[in-house]
């Protein structure tokens, strides 16, 4: 025997009253992404380091291999505004040239290597086969290398200058590029847009140029960062252990090796050279992790 309940008058009231009242309004707010305080400060860092280089000659600073005869002073001495070194040279001038150095080498390797690794990573993941296998060879090949070894010996054995550390870096830098660019053609060969340019009978440079490298680039400018600052890490190493380029050509790793004998009566000579060297090098870093975050998550990196 069933029992039948029913609803008390209170509670019927409250449905009333509830079926009666408007729904609450749902504002929705924009969402409001974060400003990246290191990448900002990175930037800023970068641009003026990068207009100090270019325009070091109308700047007004005395040349950096001038000598004074103030030696060893302490920044704000006699007009010069971060010193002199043990030979009398203008410390700030020696630093704004040797960004020069610095930014030569990074951009002009970093150029070099994504360009020559892009292209050997975009055949190789496209064509695979026995194109992907003698790529993957080149690649492990140069891998196999001790990098600070193979560059000591690349240096030695040509004339040491900028050209030659450049070509130098710029070798060591092509693997980097080959497989993320490998990797990420091989993440979209199999995409809608890449079939239906096959079926629309498109060439394979005409995909490779058109539809894949656009979407390859995005990770590839990302890293690119990194590498630059991996390179002026490179520079400076180099130049610290005397096979960079050559004196007097001012460089920021040949004030560091240039200082370390007077460290411990003019600290000021290795540690201004190596702010420059982390700031410089912290904003590469900052600026290609703000890039990462913005890559899709279908890119590999």
């Amino acid at each position: 025997m069933s029992e039948v309940i029913q609803d008390s008058p209170g509670s019927v009231a409250v449905a009333e009253r509830n079926a009666q009242s408007p729904l609450p309004e749902v504002v929705i707010k924009p969402i409001r992404r974060r400003r990246d305080i290191g990448a900002l400060i990175g930037v800023i860092w970068i641009a003026v380091v990068c207009l100090g280089a270019i325009f070091a000659n109308v700047l007004p600073l005395p040349d950096p291999n001038d000598v004074s005869s103030v030696f060893n002073a302490v920044p704000g001495t006699d007009g010069h505004i971060l010193g002199t070194d043990s030979l009398g040279r203008d410390v700030l001038s020696r630093l704004i040239f040797g960004a020069r150095v610095s930014l030569a080498v990074a951009i002009g390797a970093t150029s070099i290597s994504l360009v020559l690794g892009v292209t050997l990573g975009m055949l190789a993941g496209y064509f695979g086969g026995a194109v992907d296998k003698f790529i993957s060879l080149f690649i492990n090949f140069t891998l196999s290398f001790p990098p600070l070894i193979f560059l000591i010996a690349m240096v030695a054995v040509l004339e040491p200058s900028l050209s030659t550390l450049v070509i130098a870096l710029a070798i060591m830098g092509i693997p980097n590029f080959a497989r993320v660019a490998r990797a990420n053609t091989l993440a979209f060969a199999e995409r809608e847009f890449v079939t239906a340019a096959k079926s629309l009978g498109a060439s394979p440079l005409r995909i490779l140029l058109r539809e894949l490298l656009a979407n390859v680039m995005l990770p590839i400018l990302s890293l690119a960062l990194v590498v630059m600052a991996t390179l002026v890490i490179a520079e400076g190493s180099l130049s610290f252990l005397g096979v960079g380029v050559p004196p007097p050509t001012p460089s920021w790793g040949g004030m560091l090796a240039a200082g370390r004998e007077q460290m411990s009566r003019h600290p000021q000579l290795v540690l201004i050279p190596a702010l420059f060297f982390f700031v410089t090098v912290f904003s590469f870093n900052r600026i290609g992790d703000w890039v990462r975050g913005r890559v899709g998550k279908d890119s590999a990196i």
